[in-house]
């Protein structure tokens, strides 16, 4: 293979893998990690784990009584 056609090919693996659909990356596991009486609902019924995550938000079908596809909750970026 032609090294510039595979350092292209490498490239756009690389990129497309970092970024999602919409630009931006997913919730993390600390951003969807709280009390689910806590969650607000980022989701219309019966959304599946896949649009909602496309939407950046956070899905957790383990409790019935709360939001499944819920927004994220604001992790600060710096802890002292």
């Amino acid at each position: 293979m032609n090294y510039k056609v595979f350092c292209l090919f490498a490239i756009a693996l690389i990129v497309g893998s970092s970024i999602s659909a919409n630009g931006q990356n997913p919730p993390s596991e600390d951003e969807c990690s709280f009390d689910p009486s806590l969650r607000k609902n980022c989701g219309d019924p019966g959304i599946t784990a896949e649009e909602c995550i496309e939407k950046n938000c956070c899905y957790n079908n383990n409790d019935p009584y709360t939001a499944w596809c819920f927004y994220p909750r604001q992790v600060d970026e710096c802890e002292f």
